[in-house]
């Protein structure tokens, strides 16, 4: 088959594909983040057993720690982050040259300041950078999923609307049963794999940020 013939086939492959695969999106973040329910557990078997370890079993020791898909966990957000970089470089060279000429002869009349050079040169650069991050709060999740290890895929968020604009917290990831404290809450520094995602919208949000303008500039812009 010629190239031609491969180039004619290509608009026709695509209209075949339906729409809606072509069109296809990334679900929204609400839908992601929303809570997990819980699962019907099935029916119990016929064999005449009264207790089944699989139906809401759970030891006295657990307490009313999360353990299922649907149950509910606290965060405790405790993040803070600091980064210091410091670079410096120092550089010195310098060079003499000099030539004494014989007393005597034709190169007399020469002195010994008329033949001799030098050269030298120092550079000395500096750099220094500094980034600090705090969050605080608590945020309320739900079990997600079960893995086959016991540990805990958790996901949620916090939507909250003021009177000047909203606010998002989302988290998600995975928390060891071990970790869960007595009053059924885990600090975020301890939540494996986490995904935590602040961000607001509204008057004070756009107040903070540069305008468009400004942004474009500011990437063209060689200085």
């Amino acid at each position: 088959m010629s190239t031609r013939h491969l180039l004619l086939l290509i608009p026709v492959a695509l209209a075949a594909v339906p729409a809606d695969a072509r069109k296809a999106k990334a679900p929204p973040m609400e839908l992601v983040y929303a809570p997990a329910l819980p699962v019907a557990a099935p029916p119990p078997p016929a064999d005449g057993a009264i207790f089944h370890a699989a139906y809401g079993y759970a030891p006295l020791t657990a307490g009313a720690r999360a353990s299922s898909v649907g149950d509910v966990i606290t965060i405790l957000l405790a993040e803070r982050t600091q980064a210091v970089k410091t670079n410096s470089a120092s550089t010195d060279r310098a060079g003499n040259i000099s030539v004494t000429p014989p007393p005597t002869g034709p190169l007399s009349f020469f002195k010994g300041t008329d033949v001799g050079m030098g050269a030298g040169g120092t550079f000395n650069g500096k750099g220094q950078a500094s980034q600090s991050n705090q969050l605080n709060g608590q945020v309320t999740v739900t079990v997600a999923d079960v893995l086959p290890n016991g540990n805990l895929v958790v996901r949620g968020q916090k939507l909250l609307t003021l009177n000047r604009g909203e606010e998002q917290i989302r988290i998600q990831g995975i928390v060891r049963r071990a970790d869960i404290l007595p009053g059924n809450t885990v600090l975020s520094y301890q939540v494996a794999d986490a995904r935590i995602t602040y961000s607001g919208t509204g008057e004070i949000a756009r107040a903070s940020r540069q305008g468009w303008l400004g942004r474009f500039f500011s990437r063209v812009s060689p200085f």
